[in-house]
């Protein structure tokens, strides 16, 4: 099979295109054709060594979608011929791909397979950052950063689905658009010089109860003084270190949580996507993709992610 691999730490030029020895399916093992491939932000940091040691060669990825070509002893879920989606399976960035029975879903026949890659990080870590970290609440108001984003239209979605009153930033028109019609009551340019006093004007002077924030780095010491008395920020993304003073959060009792998808149990990730299955059916979750990009051409997918104005989802096309 044709894989994307890096041999040595670096910039996007160590992504790879070769040959590699197709994988067999074990036990409880599900081997799948990958059709679309999500590319995530931590992969290029995985890429660049700053994500701790990892095997080297290695071949990034962990979601992906696909059709089933073969299944190991004791899978009794999926057989060959079906379609599916992936969380979590390492080395999705090849043609095929071995997933645990535990970790591979159905993939409606509503969705592409593009669709269907843009499903297991971003919808996982949106789920996990408002209702299971966040504890997010019919009523309460949510701001999103970075809303126009693969996470960040998730969260929208399972926010304005969950009955809260949703705010979203971006950084274009394109992106505002987006983001009003994945549900967002509210829109704000984050490069506008005043949209932190918008913000708390739209809040009416209250704060906000949760942020789900995508750029810790930047934002956190601006998100203490946004929330309202026993807020939360649960901090999804961030791209180094920042400094904040402890009494913006000690005088509204406000929490700051940090969460990572990778820590959800099995039991977590199954009651997670059944969920975004229900949502799937319903209508209320739509998958979008921004861009859908040749694997040969992976380096120019991380290029891509990388960069301001994020519209959706970056998926990588065998």
């Amino acid at each position: 099979m044709k894989a994307i691999r890096f041999y040595d730490y670096g910039g996007p030029e160590v992504l790879k295109y070769e040959d590699v020895p197709d994988p067999t399916p074990g036990p409880g093992q599900v081997l799948i054709r990958t059709h679309a491939i999500g590319v995530n932000p931590f992969e290029t940091y995985i890429r660049a060594g700053n994500y701790g040691p990892v095997p080297l060669p290695n071949i990034l990825g962990v979601d992906a979608a696909g059709i089933v070509e073969a299944v190991g002893d004791g899978v009794t879920d999926f057989a060959p011929g079906q379609r599916v989606y992936v969380i979590g399976a390492p080395g999705t960035y090849a043609e095929l791909v071995l997933s645990d029975q535990a970790k591979t879903f159905p993939l409606p026949e509503s969705l592409t397979f593009a669709q269907g890659a843009a499903l297991g990080v971003p919808y996982g870590t949106a789920h996990r950052a408002l209702f299971h970290r966040g504890k997010a609440q019919a009523g309460e108001t949510v701001l999103i950063h970075g809303a126009s984003g693969g996470v960040g239209t998730a969260a929208v979605q399972f926010a304005r689905a969950a009955g809260l009153t949703v705010f979203g930033t971006a950084g274009t028109d394109k992106g505002l658009t987006l983001v009003r019609e994945q549900g967002a009551h509210q829109a704000f340019n984050h490069k506008d010089p005043d949209y932190l006093e918008k913000i708390k004007a739209a809040a009416e002077g209250n704060g906000v109860e949760l942020i789900l924030e995508m750029l810790a780095n930047v934002n956190l010491p601006k998100d203490l003084d946004l929330l309202a008395k026993y807020g939360r920020v649960v901090v999804v993304g961030n791209r180094g270190s920042v400094e904040i003073n402890p009494r913006g959060a000690m005088g509204k009792d406000i929490d700051i949580r940090g969460m990572t998808l990778m820590n959800a149990t099995t039991d977590d990730l199954r009651r997670m996507h059944a969920e975004i299955g229900e949502g799937l059916k319903n209508g209320t979750l739509t998958p979008i993709v921004g861009q859908e990009i040749p694997l040969a051409q992976a380096a120019r997918a991380h290029e891509e992610i990388m960069q301001d104005g994020a519209h959706g989802k970056i998926v990588l096309v065998p």
